[in-house]
């Protein structure tokens, strides 16, 4: 406050205010100098305030994305050790011969929930492939079966049903699951984007001379100690804050449907049950198949051909059939941390709804005057008396009237109206999700790291994606080297519909 220092305080004014473009040009006892000094501390001061408010809400945000994200993870290990500890100790070599196929599956998983270009519906095809060539070999080693017989035999799965209805029921358990899981945590990203990229817009050089004018014009005056009235700071705040105040919809449309998508994660059939249960639902799917070898043998044989006769050995299905009970009682024990975390943030999430229409009555709560007699000795950009005009209502289209910022309601800011874009494509995401719809993830934001959100470090978002293989890239198994096949590429997934959408819309919202 030292630009202050030969000010008057509550002191008359010295000298005429000609000189002065911002405060009035009555008596005054700052210079030009001042008043432009303090138009630029003014600036300062409100920009500073803006940012420390988005940081403490996009905080919040991070608060919550790192702590499901840490739990989603947490329980994604505890069912692969689970299952690598359980089947290891019941099906002792048959697992170890084959536990890439289950390593893959949680790879694969964990790769999707990160965010990387993955085909869930491929991913959980494939395993379940994978897992009846595997079988099939293990149980039938008396014959010689090679690469081209096991593909035949994939291409079965459909019309055999080897793992009864264990496979559909675990495929719309963890597409759901995993589909609502990653949405969530890229709708908490985005929203952390938001924030923190309007938090960087530039305020306008009216909004600033409005700022100026409420904030240190009355220590020009000789009245440094008069605070604003109460609706003046109102009028003054929604007039530079009404690009803000019209993310206040599609703000709102994502925290509720956030707020809906967590609502599923608790209960019988959320998060934990459908993660840990991993483990029992593939053990179970292993038990019907070796149950019902013998009928998928003969209609193998019956599709593919009779294989030749090989080398004797032992059929691996008894060794399923053993593992029976063990494999039903090692689930990992659910906790009540899902609820809490349910409970966090969906409190988090409704208190943060009204932000940015809030913003204005935050910024004026330390600044207005307060007391008996308030209104009639407040300052109301003039002098100390009480302040006349209506308050303008919330966003652009409100302030076409408003009295102390002059603002052209016909040239909305673009950052802004950007990010009310991603908002609504958000939403949109998350409302499929709620009805288990896949979407193509790719990332709203601008960085390159991190799921979705530029408040994300490394450790929290990471993105390298490990390619899916085919399934006509077999795996060795335990038998005399065979030729290998080569593997086809996997096809990609088409572009999103957004990144054709968005430059066309952004385009209709300049007219």
């Amino acid at each position: 406050m030292f630009l202050l220092s030969s000010c008057c305080f509550d002191r008359p004014p010295a000298t005429t205010g000609e000189h002065l473009r911002i405060c009035s040009q009555g008596y005054t006892c700052c210079t030009s100098d001042m008043e432009d000094n303090l138009a630029a501390q003014s600036r300062r001061e409100m920009e500073g305030v803006l940012k420390e408010a988005g940081r403490t809400l996009q905080t919040s945000l991070m608060g919550q994305h790192k702590a499901f994200d840490g739990y989603f993870l947490e329980l994604l290990n505890r069912s692969a050790i689970n299952l690598q500890e359980t089947f290891l100790a019941i099906y002792g070599l048959l697992y170890s011969q084959n536990a890439e196929v289950f390593s893959d599956l949680y790879s694969d998983l964990r790769h999707y929930y990160r965010g990387s270009n993955v085909n869930l519906e491929e991913v959980l095809n494939e395993f379940w492939a994978k897992l009846l060539e595997k079988l099939f070999f293990q149980a039938n080693q008396q014959y010689h079966i090679g690469e081209d017989y096991l593909e035949c035999v994939s291409k079965q799965i459909d019309t055999l049903r080897p793992f009864g209805d264990t496979a559909r029921l675990m495929k719309v358990a963890v597409t759901r699951t995993f589909v609502a899981a990653r949405s969530f945590v890229q709708g908490l990203g985005t929203s952390g984007d938001v924030v923190r990229k309007v938090s960087q817009v530039q305020l306008t050089p009216n909004c600033m001379r409005a700022m100026m004018k409420m904030t240190y014009c009355p220590h020009c005056r000789g009245v440094a100690s008069a605070r604003p009235c109460a609706n003046y700071c109102s009028n003054v705040m929604k007039g530079c804050l009404a690009n803000q105040a019209d993310l206040d919809t599609e703000w709102k449309h994502l925290a509720e449907t956030l707020i809906q998508v967590a609502a599923g994660f608790d209960g019988p059939s959320g998060v934990e049950s459908v993660v840990l249960s991993l483990p029992s639902r593939i053990s179970e799917a292993m038990l019907t198949m070796a149950e019902n070898m013998a009928t998928i043998n003969s209609k193998l044989f019956q599709a593919c051909g009779h294989p030749r006769d090989g080398r004797a050995g032992s059929t691996g299905a008894n060794a399923v059939k053993r593992g029976e009970a063990a494999g039903e009682n090692r689930l990992g024990t659910s906790s009540n941390k899902m609820a809490k975390l349910v409970s966090d943030v969906t409190a988090r999430l409704r208190d943060m709804q009204p932000y940015w229409v809030s913003l204005p009555s935050m910024l004026c709560s330390d600044r207005v005057a307060t007391g008996t007699a308030a209104e009639d000795k407040c300052w109301n950009g003039m002098s100390r008396a009480r302040y006349l005009p209506e308050v303008m209502g919330d966003g652009l289209a409100s302030q076409i009237s408003n009295p102390e910022v002059e603002i052209d309601i016909t040239k909305p800011d673009m950052t802004i109206r950007q990010q009310i874009m991603q908002l609504k494509i958000m939403t949109h995401r998350l409302r499929n999700a709620l009805n288990g719809q896949d979407v193509d993830f790719q990332d709203t934001s601008d960085d390159v790291s991190g799921s979705g959100s530029g408040m994300c470090g490394d450790n929290v978002c990471h993105r390298v994606a490990r390619p899916v293989a085919p399934v006509t890239n077999r795996p060795k198994y335990a038998v005399p080297p065979q030729e290998e096949v080569k593997s086809s590429s996997r096809s990609q997934n088409l572009p999103g519909v957004t990144d054709f959408l968005l430059p066309w819309l952004i385009c209709l919202l300049r007219r």
